[in-house]
């Protein structure tokens, strides 16, 4: 069936009904280095050495910790979305039990029970943290948790924008409130009872990293899904990205040094949004089979972002502001899909779900009756918008090799890569 004309600017016909059951469809599948040489430079330089070692290196991120030891962090803390959250909003609501990624098959690669993570097993920041040689990061909701290590307050279903920003505008998040602005007054309460002055707090942070994203994605979800135009989607995009620069900002207020500042994934390369708004017209998809135009649109966000990010580096030349590069993380996945061990006829499909294209008849991955593919590692697309463990290891390990460089923790290991000398 052809939906192209969702999408093309100003064209509202027949929206009310696919409305209602896209809007639904996106908000539930939402919810839903080489160990021989044990060189850090093969994580600088994976991608350069070909796939193999790239695999090599993305296997071994827990035993090289290429990020340990380069920076020694001794704390991670955690914006964002869905992508990052390891249990918020599975505490946060009351009806968090009746999510469907709070329940199997989520969870079920690595844990053998769902945690509230929107995948089959660990996502980007749990490989973050390997590679740091520290502990997943809890989730600040948890009553138990123990945070020496840092704290993930990132929330799924969370958007850049407040809430109240985002009705002023018809804009309904029925998923969770608790938006960036948000997530940043729970930071804030949590460095006051553990540091108590703004000067303890910074010396406290002197070794951290942050992550201040990925976010901004569910800003845009649900109005595309509604159907409203791209001029109107792309007249929001300046409003996300100053609202992350203002996030930024705080956190240097914080005291922090380090900051990965994620960008947007290629969101016309998603299960879902392939899905909603497939065509007949070939043109609108380029090599890889994903929607150029949406993808396009990632690229405005991303490119204002980064934009956005060089500002801040000659306004705080003290700070390292690292933008983390997941639009061309996930598109290498996509080039390298053969050599990197996934099965090219399942690219662009969902491994959890009635229908492996997209979300069809209520059936949506955690929900009774709906099993997932046998092998989660041969698939890049979980449940239709979130990826498997296997992807997201990939997608760090090419993270890793961009972030490594630029982050400047010390010379040290820089210099040993240099003399083609160990620095473990």
């Amino acid at each position: 069936m052809d939906r192209s004309h969702v999408w093309t600017p100003s064209d509202g016909n027949g929206q009310n009904g696919k409305k209602t059951y896209w809007s639904y469809c996106v908000i539930c599948c939402i919810l839903l280095i080489y160990t021989s040489s044990e060189k850090i430079g093969i994580f600088m330089n994976s991608r350069k050495l070909g796939n193999y070692s790239f695999k090599i290196a993305a296997d071994n991120i827990g035993t090289v910790r290429p990020l340990e030891k380069a920076c020694h962090f001794n704390k991670i803390y955690q914006l964002g979305d869905s992508i990052a959250d390891t249990g918020n909003l599975v505490r946060e609501s009351p009806f968090g039990s009746g999510y469907p990624f709070a329940h199997l098959p989520y969870g079920e690669t690595t844990f053998g029970f769902p945690t509230g993570r929107c995948s089959d097993g660990l996502l980007m920041i749990d490989y973050i943290a390997l590679a740091s040689g520290l502990p997943y990061l809890e989730p600040s909701m948890k009553e138990d948790g123990n945070f020496t290590a840092g704290v993930n307050f990132a929330v799924a279903g969370s958007t850049a924008l407040p809430k109240e920003v985002l009705e002023a505008k018809d804009i309904t998040n029925p998923i969770s409130n608790s938006s960036l602005s948000v997530q940043l007054d729970w930071m804030s309460s949590h460095f006051a009872s553990i540091c108590h002055t703004k000067e303890g707090c910074r010396k406290m942070l002197e070794k951290s990293l942050f992550f201040v994203g990925e976010i901004g994605g569910n800003d845009y979800n649900v109005p595309f899904l509604e159907g409203r135009s791209m001029n109107e989607l792309t007249s929001l995009v300046p409003e996300v990205v100053q609202s992350i620069t203002n996030a930024i900002k705080r956190v240097i207020d914080f005291g922090a040094t380090r900051i990965i500042v994620p960008g947007n994934f290629p969101i016309g390369c998603i299960p879902v949004y392939l899905a909603y708004f497939q065509t007949n017209d070939t043109a609108a998809y380029d090599e890889h089979h994903c929607l150029k135009d949406l993808n396009n649109f990632a690229e405005i966000h991303n490119q204002l972002l980064k934009a956005s990010i060089k500002k801040l580096k000659k306004d705080y030349p003290k700070v390292v502001i690292v933008y983390g590069d997941y639009y061309n993380a996930y598109l290498s996945l996509l080039s390298n899909a053969r050599s990197l061990g996934f099965d090219e006829n399942s690219l662009q499909k969902a491994c959890c779900g009635t229908e492996p294209y997209d979300c069809s008849s209520g059936k949506f991955c955690g929900t009774p009756g709906v099993k997932a593919c046998p092998r989660p590692d041969k698939y890049i697309s979980w449940d239709g918008v979130h990826s498997t463990q296997q992807a997201y290891k990939y997608m760090t390990a090419y993270l890793l090799d961009s972030i490594i460089p630029q982050l400047k923790c010390h010379s040290s290991a820089l210099d040993a890569r240099m003399n083609n000398q160990a620095v473990f």
